[in-house]
């Protein structure tokens, strides 16, 4: 598998394991058990990791958040993959090219 250095729309991606993940109130919060962080993933990222516990293309993704909020693709697929790579670099997230 190749290392990936920034998460592209071709992408995908999938919930890394060893994470412990809860609702509280309108948000989920997380712990990851490895480094022993925790993560306020908030409202749309807890909707991002929800859809991210299979396998699915950063695109896609971006699709339902469209789907699901009141964003324009632009900002949407900004946001998201900003998201996505922050949650990489924590080891949280794999992201995985497709050959």
């Amino acid at each position: 598998m190749i290392k990936v250095e920034k998460v592209s729309i071709e992408h995908l991606v999938i919930q890394s394991e060893g994470n412990i993940v809860s609702d509280m109130g309108s948000e989920k919060v997380m712990l990851n058990i490895e480094n022993g962080k925790y993560y306020n993933l908030g409202r749309i990222g807890g909707d991002i990791w929800e859809l991210i516990d299979k396998r699915i293309l950063v695109s896609e993704l971006i699709n339902n958040i469209m789907d699901k909020y009141d964003v324009n693709k632009e900002k949407c697929e900004e946001e998201v993959v900003s998201f996505l790579e922050s949650m990489h670099e924590e080891g949280l997230v794999r992201v995985i090219t497709q050959n």
